[in-house]
């Protein structure tokens, strides 16, 4: 099953593929901040939203 990631103050795809990467590994490999906006990235479960892929 796919997985995107989003950044949550400008939309930009962070990562988008079959493998399972955790939002963290992602966070570092930006360093922590969006490429696109700038901001600051960070994980919080409770804004998790998981959706059905089409």
């Amino acid at each position: 099953m796919p997985q995107r990631i989003f950044c949550r103050e400008c939309g930009e795809v962070l990562y988008e593929g079959e493998l399972l990467k955790s939002p963290q590994d992602v966070i570092k490999k930006f360093e922590g901040r969006c490429p696109k906006c700038g901001k600051d990235l960070s994980f919080d479960t409770e804004a998790v939203k998981v959706k059905p892929c089409p």
